[in-house]
């Protein structure tokens, strides 16, 4: 910054003050969230979760005592409406199996690539019962979250102006036991199981590609 003008050190300062004052507000409202309820979360709880969730949710599974045994697969179908007006449901795309292609082999994958969708599944089950059904106050923000994301990403894969506007979207998981070594005896299934959920229709603005 020596070698800068003095407006420019001015303006390099100021950069570095408001990058600085954004980072320690973005980590104080990780802390409250995750910190024991206390004075501060109860009169600002509110405003605590609408920075942190969903984007910054954290969770510690990695420590957990019972790790995770199955590999969840999250899978995507849309109805399409095609440049001549017609109406046309694409087969399942596997978004999970995109994610696992673009990590296999990368030294240094991304945190979207490793996280986004993963975490968006989990938070919509964390927020729904088994039937589907939203519990809580984040239930409607999950869903409208991972349909967010599906729909980014179908985009993606099919551009619009080559198969049309997605009007709909169909999301499942499928769940497939982790098999055991060789050495042992334990025997488990390896069929997958599904979870579909209904279709959710794409608002204006996803439909017309605006969260590409």
């Amino acid at each position: 910054m020596a070698a800068l003008s003095p407006r420019y050190q001015v303006a390099a300062a100021l950069a570095l003050a408001v990058v600085g004052v954004a980072a320690c507000v973005h980590l104080l409202m990780v802390f409250l969230s995750l910190a024991p309820a206390n004075t501060v979360t109860k009169q600002h709880g509110k405003a605590v979760e609408e920075w942190v969730f969903p984007e910054f949710e954290q969770n510690w599974k990695l420590f957990a005592p019972n790790p995770l045994q199955q590999n969840i697969a999250v899978q995507v179908r849309a109805v399409v409406r095609a440049k001549d007006g017609g109406l046309r449901t694409t087969g399942w795309t596997d978004l999970s199996a995109q994610d696992g292609a673009a990590i296999d082999g990368n030294l240094v994958p991304s945190h979207t690539q490793q996280n986004e969708l993963r975490r968006a599944w989990d938070f919509f089950t964390a927020t729904h019962s088994t039937d589907n059904r939203p519990v809580g106050m984040r239930g409607s923000l999950s869903e409208q979250y991972l349909r967010r994301i599906v729909v980014m990403r179908l985009y993606r894969t099919y551009p619009a102006d080559r198969d049309g506007v997605i009007q709909r979207v169909q999301v499942r998981s499928s769940t497939t036991n982790v098999q055991p070594p060789e050495w042992s005896r334990e025997r488990v299934s390896d069929k997958p199981i599904y979870r579909v959920l209904p279709w959710w229709t794409v608002t204006a603005d996803e439909a017309a590609g605006g969260v590409r």
